[in-house]
């Protein structure tokens, strides 16, 4: 056990020295600027709009502050679970054997969050970019569906590889395909040992540098290899693979050459990505989309389209229809050259088409289940076959990000859609992300999702002011946790709706809603209960009674004074007596308890002479205060919530 201490401590010496050397870069690096500041007094507060914009908006998540606080040891010790799941999400560092872990561990607020974090392991949280990396690497041996489009040739193996791969890492291959697209076999130079280049197109790919270049049936000797390494990175202009093969005997600088590499590697995919991918994208008139054409020997390389139509409602009226065909220079696209009828009053319906890799798409199951079995895009033809995926264009440009990059960052207003386009194509990753970004940016406290169905009326005016369009319909989204069994968005939803009750509670839509909710159990019985109703009763008691916890306000929520709601608008409160004009007071409530005061239940809190004398509840009267406003505002909701019970008949 001492020998263990020893060493452990030996090891953080040797690494902390590494690291004032410059030699490992410190995973933890001290952050002061006003960016990160504002990250941590966001996670303080548990705000996960303001998180997740800033995580969207590339600060270091794993940075730490003066006091070697980090943003997931402060999310855990102020006990916000829903965020701490969100920095674990994003790449939070988890690993078992720091002592950032065990410190986020030992300090967590509740065993809810604590068994949380020990869930989560390196492999889980350190390297968000190993699936994309892993898929790259596959490529190198993978046979089905078959994707590669060049073939390298040394007398003693032949390499199957992809010319856009190729490209996107070595300046070398982009220049030399890029003028003859149409080129499938390459031969190499038989003068550099076949094991220098397989080293070569698996940093290209990727791929962990091998400690053994020489195996035990290699002709070549270690130093032909490494001679042949060194002529291949100056022509190919890799020289970063250098120092990949120089820390292969140290474990922590391979790993962090590793994830160098990697991070390098998306940016240069992600630009090329860019240059090709969405620069030569083709929009089109949806009747002509069928009709574009392109050659298989292109000069990027693409063996198929993706097609995405755009959103009929976002069409809009027009004098005179004109025909426009947006196309890249140099790229053949066969079109008639009759003009369409200008007869019609609408713009036509527009779409637009992406070519793509292959190699890129396989990455969702549904695509590589496509090209892998007996479908038509399976078969090669005399042009690029088109693939229609049931989305708008933007959705399928943060789906193409996402299979290209690992990046996916979508608009709120476009995340339900993605969450449905994702669950098409069997994507659970990418699914979850858009269910985040919902349950995030739209978090209820926020107000990112706008009140669209509710109008406010100027005080004393008569006159209604038009409210922002929300960005998603919450009715949407709890339809889209049942359709696609979202539990995260179903929570969320509830939560929301308890936020907003008093603004849902009387619509139409809202109780079509439960009623929904309470016939998705095929047989009910009498101890069955509504869930989403459950959920919401949950989040009204959370809204009322967590943010004056030890105010006694539970105790006061349970009086037997609290005021009576029959269902009708009307509170009916105790201890109440006539006021000079015949009116009855209210009973209403203060710190100490209740206590009877004589607020005329016509009393307007707007009337000259009334304005900061009270507090106005939901049903019009006025009371004290917001402790007061709190108690009776939750019975007059749960009564609300039995009145609605006993017209839809439902015994919940």
């Amino acid at each position: 056990m001492v020998l263990r201490k020893f060493e452990l401590e030996a090891k953080l010496k040797d690494e902390k020295e590494l690291i004032r050397s410059g030699v490992l870069r410190n995973e933890h690096p001290l952050d002061l600027s006003q960016e990160f500041n504002d990250f941590l007094q966001a996670c303080r507060r548990g705000d996960l709009k303001t998180c997740q914009e800033l995580i969207s908006a590339g600060v270091n998540i794993n940075s730490k502050d003066a006091y070697d606080y980090t943003p997931l040891i402060i999310a855990s010790l102020c006990g916000h679970y829903e965020l701490v799941q969100l920095l674990l999400e994003s790449g939070a560092l988890a690993d078992p054997d720091s002592f950032e872990r065990e410190r986020a561990v030992y300090n967590a607020l509740n065993n809810k969050i604590r068994s949380l974090l020990l869930s989560y392991d390196y492999s889980k949280t350190a390297d968000p970019l190993q699936p994309w990396s892993s898929h790259i690497t596959s490529l190198l041996v993978r046979d089905i569906p078959p994707t590669s489009d060049i073939i390298l040739s040394h007398v003693r193996e032949d390499f199957h590889l992809h010319k856009w791969i190729l490209s996107a890492r070595s300046p070398y291959f982009r220049r030399k395909f890029t003028a003859v697209p149409e080129t499938t076999t390459w031969k190499l130079s038989h003068t550099i040992p076949v094991e220098a280049y397989r080293v070569v197109f698996r940093y290209l790919y990727l791929g962990d540098v091998a400690r053994d270049f020489v195996g035990a049936r290699s002709t070549a000797t270690e130093e032909e290899v490494f001679k042949g390494i060194d002529k291949l990175c100056k022509q190919l202009e890799i020289d970063k693979l250098w120092e990949a093969v120089l820390s292969i005997n140290d474990r922590r600088l391979a790993r962090q050459r590793q994830q160098d590499e990697v991070l390098r590697a998306q940016g240069q995919v992600e630009s090329f990505f860019r240059e090709t991918v969405l620069k030569h994208k083709v929009v089109v008139d949806t009747r002509k989309a069928s009709q574009v054409q392109w050659l298989h020997h292109n000069a990027i390389f693409a063996n198929c389209f993706l097609q995405a139509n755009e959103d009929p409602d976002d069409e809009e009226p027009e004098a005179e229809e004109k025909t426009t065909v947006v196309s890249s220079t140099g790229i053949p696209i066969g079109l008639p050259d009759s003009a369409p009828s200008s007869s019609s009053k609408r713009k036509p319906k527009r779409s637009t088409l992406y070519p793509v890799h292959k190699a890129f798409l396989i990455r969702a199951p549904y695509f590589e289940t496509m090209f892998s079995s007996d479908f038509r895009e399976a078969h090669d033809a005399e042009h690029l076959h088109i693939i229609t995926v049931d989305c708008t264009p933007v959705v399928l440009e943060v789906i193409l990000s996402y299979l290209y990059t690992e990046k996916a960052d979508c608009p709120l207003e476009h995340a339900l859609q993605l969450l449905y386009a994702s669950d098409m194509l069997l994507l659970d990753k990418l699914k979850t992300k858009a269910a985040v970004t919902i349950s995030t940016l739209g978090s209820g406290s926020s107000n990112a999702l706008v009140d669209r169905t509710h109008a406010a009326q100027a005080e004393g005016k008569e006159e209604v002011i038009e409210t922002e369009t929300e960005p998603i319909n919450v009715y949407d989204i709890i339809h889209a946790a049942w359709d696609l069994n979202v539990q995260r968005l179903e929570e969320f939803a509830a939560r929301y709706l308890a936020s907003r009750l008093e603004d849902y509670i009387d619509e139409q839509e809202f109780q079509d809603l439960i009623q929904e909710s309470a016939s998705r159990l095929k047989s009910r019985e009498e101890t069955d209960t509504i869930e989403l109703l459950d959920d919401i009763r949950y989040y009204l008691g959370e809204r009322f009674r967590l943010r004056f916890e030890g105010e006694g306000l539970e105790e006061m929520l349970d009086d037997e004074h609290l005021p009576e709601f029959h269902g009708d608008g009307e509170v009916v409160g105790d201890g109440g007596e006539e006021d000079q004009d015949g009116e009855m007071g209210l009973a209403v409530m203060n710190r100490e308890g209740w206590e009877d005061r004589y607020v005329p239940s016509s009393a307007n809190p707007s009337e000259e002479g009334n304005e900061n004398k009270g507090v106005v509840t939901l049903d019009g009267a006025v009371v004290e205060d917001e402790f007061a406003s709190d108690a009776v505002n939750y019975n007059i909701l749960l009564g609300k919530i039995d009145a609605m019970l006993g017209r839809l008949k439902l015994d919940a």
